[in-house]
């Protein structure tokens, strides 16, 4: 029997190639650079996330490509524009750090462009096999990431313990794919959700394949009780890792949840929106008591991190495109403030990060009044303080939830962001009314690293003020879904 190869599209696979065709150039010069061509190796990045955004941004029509295994749409396309923003910050905020820590490699760039390429085919996947693919691109690259910091402990740690979980986590996912795939004869979303609305034949298979395939997933969003890895990982990976992993992944996870969803467990005859409420109400919770206690700036973020993830779950639970278009939204906003906060976190914290606590950020508002404000104005916008864009795309993704009669998701939800403040705001108490413990020199950051946070403090002021144009961006990304 001949083999049919199917159609190939490369215009709609272009980011990918790009992203992955500069990370293999990435590894060529880090051969003939040996570790002295930091920003050679950081423009060479930028370049190749500048190519993949117009690729991105030239996809053309809707479509459905490579045999129906990858979407080719305004879905995709507006998550595809989040993550390769986010790596953009990143590398941005690489560059000083890597410099003083002696990670200045073109590896190091390289895994953060395969982790992105990852990240994209996750948001494209329209089939069980092009979302492990994936996945597993962007998990082996994260699992290296973390243990970057080769001579610190706590990086050979947080990559241990990351590798053993995320195998762990794995399983179930594969495990949770057999049995779909068992019970329906399909790996493709839609032909999944065809099978179980018409009622397939082993139906108990088929829910507990979905649940396994969920808790795989609540792993890498790092929904509760799938957390536990979080705050471990996140203390002990380099910084900048720490600020690519709470933003990216989560995005490509919720991408393709959403998809997920709409395309195979809503016809399931199972009320899984409960049960992702539930999920979203244990995720805000559990995260802000955990943050509340932690001393450390990188735990409490990692736990901040947590409940954010729990936010994004509430317009999952929704479940109407406009609630879509908010999550959107919503990561658009996350990924901007969270990855700048981390930026500055890299200068506070110096070199082997011996200054994370959150007791080292006090006498800042005088030793640096411009780093203190950015800041501010950032931990504002986590905590969902009106102008900033982190309180009008929580209250996109509450409306969302009210309007689909969700009234008692959207009180915990509310009651779980007024605990966020206290938290958040002892950044600002720290910085403007604390004295130091030390006389340490005045933090000075690179051009690089101004240039991230300025993009992202203008971006999250803009969303705050006109985010309207964005939400309706996002939700004709919705349409074509």
């Amino acid at each position: 029997m001949p083999i049919t190869i199917p159609p190939i599209d490369l215009l709609a696979v272009a980011p990918e190639i790009a992203v992955s065709g500069f990370a293999c150039l990435l590894l060529m010069t880090a051969v003939f650079l040996k570790g002295k061509g930091g920003w050679v190796n950081a423009c060479v990045a930028l370049v190749g996330l500048a190519v993949a955004g117009w690729f991105a941004l030239c996809q053309g029509a809707p479509r459905s490509a490579y045999s129906g295994m990858y979407a080719a749409d305004g879905f995709t396309q507006f998550f595809k524009i989040i993550f390769l923003l986010g790596t953009g910050l990143v590398v941005l905020v690489s560059v000083k750090y890597n410099e003083e820590e002696n990670m200045n490699n073109g590896e190091y760039y390289a895994l953060l462009l395969f982790s992105t390429a990852g990240m994209m085919l996750m948001a494209a996947a329209s089939d069980m096999m092009t979302l492990f693919l994936g996945l597993e691109l962007l998990s082996i690259s994260l699992y290296v990431l973390a243990g970057y910091a080769r001579n610190r402990p706590g990086s050979n740690e947080a990559a241990l313990k990351y590798f053993l979980l995320g195998g762990f986590a794995v399983g179930f996912l594969l495990y949770g794919m057999a049995m779909i795939y068992g019970a329906t004869g399909h790996t493709d979303f839609a032909g999944i959700g065809r099978e179980a609305a018409r009622g397939a034949d082993n139906r108990l298979y088929l829910v507990v394949g979905a649940v396994m395939l969920l808790t795989g997933l609540g792993f890498k969003v790092a929904a509760v009780p799938f957390h536990q890895w979080t705050p471990d990982v996140y203390e002990g990976a380099p910084i900048p890792v720490t600020a690519f992993m709470s933003a990216g992944p989560k995005a490509a996870v919720l991408a393709v949840m959403i998809r997920v969803y709409a395309q195979s467990v809503s016809f399931m005859h199972v009320d899984w929106l409960v049960w992702l409420s539930v999920l979203a109400v244990m995720t805000m919770t559990v995260g802000n008591v955990a943050a509340l206690v932690q001393s450390d700036a990188k735990r409490m973020l990692a736990f901040s991190s947590i409940s954010h993830a729990g936010y994004a779950m509430v317009g999952l639970a929704a479940a109407t495109r406009e609630a879509v278009a908010s999550v959107a939204v919503y990561m658009l906003v996350y990924t901007l403030m969270n990855i700048a906060v981390f930026g500055i976190l890299a200068l506070v914290a110096r070199k082997n990060e011996q200054r994370t606590k959150m007791r080292d950020f006090a006498g800042l508002a005088r030793s640096n009044p411009v780093l203190a404000v950015s800041m501010t104005i950032l931990v504002f916008s986590l905590a969902g303080i009106p102008p900033m864009a982190g309180f009008m795309a929580k209250f996109y993704v509450l409306m969302a939830a009210v309007k689909a009669g969700l009234y008692w998701l959207v009180l915990a939800a509310v009651l779980n962001s007024a605990v966020g403040i206290y938290y958040y705001l002892r950044f600002t108490v720290h910085m403007y009314m604390d004295e130091p413990e030390e006389k340490l020199p005045p933090v000075k950051a690179s051009p690089a690293l101004v240039v991230a946070i300025a993009l992202s403090i203008i971006g999250v002021l803009l969303i705050g003020v006109v985010p309207s144009a964005y939400l309706e961006m996002a939700g004709r990304a919705v349409v074509s879904f």
